[in-house]
């Protein structure tokens, strides 16, 4: 089984000032963990980076930069995307192709948007997927907390599994490469 790491949306707009996530600081030591250890197991670590048009996550822009504290390497993938979907209209798939890769571990941001939106797809793909439950953030909605929007996602994904694939939903500390 060949696995690789999605690191999505984690980009200075969306871990400083007005839209900063949820608990944003720990939640990058945490990627910093996991994609350390993934590297050590030689697998892929693939830095996903939304843009649209505009100041804040124009690309090239300070807000679309990777964020603060974030920890890179060489031999890091990189992909631009437009939608919250890391696939689509993307070279994500050329990346890691289903031939070659069966599992993908994620985390990043945003939750309910970008994260959401990969963690399904990937799994209509056939992927397998692990949600590292305590490596994604969001911000609050106005009707929920970003920690009750984290919390309801991790158990509604869990429970996604289909025939083809699976999705696991498990702390960071505990997913294995």
């Amino acid at each position: 089984m060949s696995t690789a790491l999605l690191i999505i949306d984690v980009q200075r707009a969306l871990c400083s000032g007005q839209y900063e996530c949820y608990d944003i600081h720990r939640v990058i030591d945490t990627l910093n963990r996991l994609s350390a250890r993934a590297r050590q197991a030689g697998v892929p670590v693939v830095f996903i980076q939304h843009e649209e048009e505009g100041d804040l996550l124009a690309h090239g822009s300070d807000g679309w930069q990777l964020a603060d504290g974030l920890e890179t390497a060489p031999g890091d993938l990189y992909v631009r995307k437009t939608t919250p979907d890391s696939f689509y209209q993307t070279p994500l798939q050329k990346l890691i192709p289903k031939e070659d890769f069966d599992r993908l571990v994620i985390g990043g941001l945003q939750t309910d948007y970008c994260v959401n939106a990969t963690v399904r797809q990937a799994h209509q793909l056939g992927y397998d997927v692990v949600l590292a439950a305590d490596a994604h953030s969001t911000v609050d909605n106005g009707s929920m907390s970003a920690e009750d929007i984290i919390a309801e996602h991790n158990k509604d994904l869990a429970h996604l599994s289909g025939s083809v694939a699976r999705i696991d939903v498990t702390p960071a500390a505990q997913i294995t490469f």
